[in-house]
């Protein structure tokens, strides 16, 4: 069952968390720090539904391990990805439709709604911490399907990395590696993670976790994922129209071969 107590103590650590993140935001004039907040949003929330421990199945000491290495993981590379470059445009625009007096209120539009999210999206990992049910076959596929997601995503995001690096590639698109076959791989990594904590929800009794994993994965391509990147790429790179017509945009699927003379420069995902 949802144990109402625990997930509104969760709501309250992220919500402290996105607070603090929030004043430092205000003195550097960028909000766009809140983007390396979103994993441990999470470990926070997921340290709250577990204290005190209760006498339970491991699955929350599994659950808390993988999802911490998820966090830092992603934390290092958003931050690692925006040092140096001021605040990310997303945030610029949200500014300039919210002034004035957008440092207050990025509080709620920004961190707050950040935190929010998060909370909605960590059902699976109160019902991981909180389920007295034993361990099953469920639970070994949710953690694999889990792993497989981390390590697609990572994979993933060092490929762009290492393009991004080379001078030679500048303004052209990448794809080659998993980008080759998905124009998203780091989302349709990050949604199997979030699939997979999903399934280990519903092993601990909990059916409703899979909510989480809708949410997400609506977010990530409806909202703040595919369809926002998508929606600037195309007016800025017109050759990435062919690239979509010739590569699956969140699945891995092999690439559709184009009508001879519609090539296109490699571009960058």
């Amino acid at each position: 069952m949802l144990d109402p107590t625990r997930y509104l103590e969760g709501l309250i650590a992220m919500l402290v968390a996105a607070t603090i993140v929030w004043v430092v935001s205000v003195a550097k004039r960028d909000a766009s720090i809140v983007d390396g907040l979103w994993g441990p949003l999470f470990v926070l929330g997921t340290l709250a539904y577990a204290w005190p421990v209760p006498a339970a199945p491991p699955r929350g000491a599994c659950v808390l391990a993988l999802l911490t290495v998820w966090a830092v993981r992603l934390s290092v590379h958003v931050v690692a990805r925006n040092r140096g470059h001021g605040e990310d445009y997303r945030y610029r625009e949200i500014r300039r439709r919210n002034e004035p007096n957008f440092a207050l209120k990025s509080l709620w539009l920004v961190f707050w709604l950040q935190a929010m999210l998060a909370w909605l999206i960590s059902l699976p990992l109160l019902a991981a911490q909180t389920s007295a049910v034993p361990m099953g076959l469920l639970d070994g596929l949710g953690f694999a399907l889990a792993v497989f997601g981390l390590a697609f995503e990572t994979v993933a995001d060092r490929q762009l990395a290492r393009f991004r690096r080379d001078p030679a590639n500048r303004g052209q698109v990448l794809d080659r590696g998993l980008w080759r076959y998905t124009r998203h791989p780091n989302y349709f990594g990050e949604a199997c993670v979030w699939w997979g904590f999903g399934l280990v929800g519903v092993a601990a009794g909990a059916w409703w976790s899979l909510v989480s994993s809708v949410l997400i994965t609506w977010l990530l391509l409806r909202v703040s994922g595919v369809a926002l990147l998508e929606r600037t790429i195309g007016e800025r790179r017109p050759a990435y129209a062919a690239y979509v017509r010739r590569t699956s945009a969140f699945v891995p699927w092999p690439r559709r071969r184009l009508p001879r003379g519609d090539a296109v420069v490699d571009l960058e995902a």
